[in-house]
C-alpha cells in the first residue's frame, strides 16, 4: 500500500487529479501521523482535526466535480504559530499573548493558502516571538529532533520542520529572520527556501524589520516552487513587498546547472570551525554540483563577521516586541529572550543606523560578488543537532545561538535567497545540510540548482527511526 503521508504535495495533488485517492483518506492519514508523533517531538501547539477534516471534505467535493480551487487544493500544510491564521489563536510562544479573539485575519501567505484549497492541519511550535535558532518556549516546551527527539529540531522553525519530516503535512509555513527556516531544515532534514525578501508578502509587519522572511519548508525542491506559486505575489497590508512575480517557479525548475558559475566557501576563509563530517558531505555535495556540468571554484566572499550589525537589529527588534510588557509578563519571558531586550533597549539609534551601514555594506559586497558568481555554496550549519532545550551546543563557548550560526544570518542582512538541501548524516544519523545562495531575486535560480541537486540522488535521507516506533503494529 501507498503510505500517504509520505508523499510530496507534487505527488498528491497528481493522484487527486487521477481518482487514486482522496484529500479525506490523505488528512486522516496525516492526522493520525501527527497525533502519533506529537508526544515524541511536540511539533504543535494544536492540531485541528475537526476543521482539517471539514476541509478535506470540501476539497474531495471539488475534486469529483473536477473543480479544485487551486495548485494545492486538499494538500495537507501546517502553519508556524508566528503567522496569524484565521480561527484560532495565534500565540508566538508566549505567555504574554492572550487566546482571547477574535481571530480573524489570515498572513497573506495563509490567505494564499486557503485560497488555493489547503487543509490546515494545525500551528507548530516557535522560541517565544521567534527570537532564538531553536525551539523551546515557556509556554509551549521543546521540540524534539525527529531523528533523535533528546536532540533539537532547530529553530526558530523547529516545529514545522518536524512535522515535514515526520509525514505530519508535506507543506509547512516557516518564517526566518536569521536561519529560521535553514537550520531547522538543516538539523531535521527537510529542504527550505529564504526566499528574498518581500517575495513573500507579510503582515503584520514583524518588530524584527526587514530581517524577517516568510519561506516554505517541504519535502523537496519541486514542492518549496510548488508553495512559492501560492504565497508569492502581492498583498497591499505589506508596504515593502516586490509586487507581481516574473512568472511560474515551477515552470522554471528545468534547466539544470550546466554552465553556472559556483563559489564554493567552505568555512568563510578559514573563518569558521566545520565539523568534519559536515565538510565532507558538504563538499560532496559540491562535487555533485560539478558533475552535472556547473563551474565550481573555491572562493570566499571575504567580508568580516557581521554579528554585532545582526545583533543590534536583532535585540532591538526584540525590545520593540515587548516594549509594552508589564513586570508579571517579563517575569514569564524566556530568560535569554529577557536578557536581548534588555540589550536591545540600551542600544541607540545611533547604534541602530551603524548596524544599517554595516547591512548595506555587506550588501553591496555580495552583489559585487555575485557579478562574478551565480551561486555560493556554504555548509548550512558548521554542525548538526546538539541537546533539545539548550540555546548553544553543551561544549560551546558563545551564549547566544548566533555563535553557532555564523553561514544563516548574514544573509538576512542582505535579503538574498537562501536555501538548504539534506546532503547527508553524521555518524549518529543525524541530518546535515548545504547552503546554496543566489543574488537578491535570484529565487527561481536557487530552486532549480536544489532541484538539479534532488534529480541527482541529493536530499533524500532514510526516514527517522522515529516512525517505526510511532506507528501502530
Amino acid at each position: 500500500m501507498t503510505d500517504l503521508t509520505s508523499m510530496t504535495a507534487t505527488e498528491l495533488v497528481a493522484g487527486y487529479a487521477a481518482g487514486d485517492f482522496s484529500p479525506v483518506e490523505v488528512t486522516g492519514a496525516v492526522l493520525a501521523r501527527a497525533e502519533a508523533v506529537q508526544p515524541r517531538v511536540n511539533a504543535f501547539v494544536r492540531i485541528d482535526a475537526e476543521p482539517a477534516l471539514r476541509q478535506a471534505r470540501a476539497s474531495e467535493e471539488r475534486w469529483r466535480a473536477g473543480e479544485p480551487a487551486g495548485l494545492v487544493d486538499g494538500v495537507p500544510v501546517t502553519v508556524k504559530d508566528i503567522l496569524l491564521q484565521r480561527g484560532g489563536p495565534t500565540l508566538r510562544g508566549s505567555w504574554a499573548l492572550s487566546t482571547d479573539g477574535p481571530w480573524e485575519e489570515d498572513a497573506p501567505s495563509v490567505a494564499g493558502l486557503r485560497r488555493h484549497g489547503a487543509v490546515f492541519l494545525g500551528k507548530t511550535t516557535t522560541p517565544e516571538f521567534g527570537w532564538k535558532g531553536v525551539t523551546d518556549s515557556p509556554r509551549h516546551g521543546a521540540t524534539g529532533n525527529p531523528y533523535d527527539p533528546s536532540r533539537t529540531a532547530g529553530g526558530s522553525s523547529g516545529g514545522s520542520a518536524a512535522a515535514v519530516a515526520l509525514g505530519a503535512g508535506p507543506l509547512s509555513l516557516g518564517t526566518d529572520g536569521g536561519g529560521s527556516v535553514r537550520i531547522p531544515a538543516s538539523f531535521s532534514g527537510v529542504f527550505a527556501l529564504k526566499p528574498t525578501y518581500g517575495r513573500v508578502p507579510l503582515y503584520p509587519a514583524s518588530a524584527f524589520g526587514t530581517l524577517a522572511h516568510v519561506g516554505p519548508m517541504t519535502r523537496d525542491a519541486a514542492d518549496a516552487a510548488l508553495l512559492m506559486d501560492v504565497v508569492s505575489g502581492p498583498d497591499p497590508r505589506d508596504w515593502s513587498h516586490l509586487g507581481p512575480v516574473p512568472g511560474s517557479f515551477r515552470d522554471q525548475l528545468a534547466g539544470g546547472v550546466r554552465g553556472l558559475r559556483v563559489a564554493f566557501s567552505p568555512d568563510f576563509g578559514g573563518r569558521v570551525p566545520v565539523d568534519p563530517e559536515v565538510a565532507a558531505s558538504v563538499r560532496a555535495a559540491v562535487d555533485t554540483l560539478a558533475g552535472l556540468g556547473a563551474h565550481v571554484e573555491q572562493a570566499d566572499p571575504g567580508f568580516a563577521d557581521p554579528v554585532e550589525a545582526f545583533h543590534t537589529l536583532w535585540f532591538a527588534g526584540a525590545a520593540r516586541v515587548t516594549q509594552g510588557f508589564g513586570p508579571e509578563q517579563r517575569e514569564r519571558m524566556d530568560p535569554g529572550l529577557r536578557d536581548i531586550c534588555e540589550q536591545g533597549a540600551a542600544r541607540s539609534a545611533l547604534d541602530y543606523l551603524e548596524a544599517v551601514d554595516v547591512r548595506m555594506a555587506l550588501g553591496a559586497a555580495m552583489g559585487a560578488f555575485h557579478e562574478r558568481y551565480d551561486l555560493l555554496v556554504t555548509p548550512t550549519m558548521p554542525i548538526t543537532a546538539f541537546g533539545a532545550g539548550r540555546e548553544v551546543p553543551e561544549s560551546s563557548t558563545h551564549t547566544r545561538w548566533t555563535g553557532w550560526t555564523p553561514f544563516s544570518y548574514p544573509f538576512n542582512l542582505t535579503q538574498q535567497p537562501a536555501a538548504s538541501v539534506p546532503c547527508g548524516v553524521d555518524g549518529d544519523g543525524l541530518p546535515i545540510g548545504v547552503q546554496l545562495v543566489a543574488a537578491r531575486h535570484g529565487d527561481a535560480l536557487v530552486l532549480r540548482a536544489c532541484h538539479a541537486l534532488y534529480g541527482a540522488g541529493l536530499g533524500r535521507l532514510a526516514a527517522p527511526r522515529l516512525l517505526g516506533e510511532s506507528l501502530p503494529g
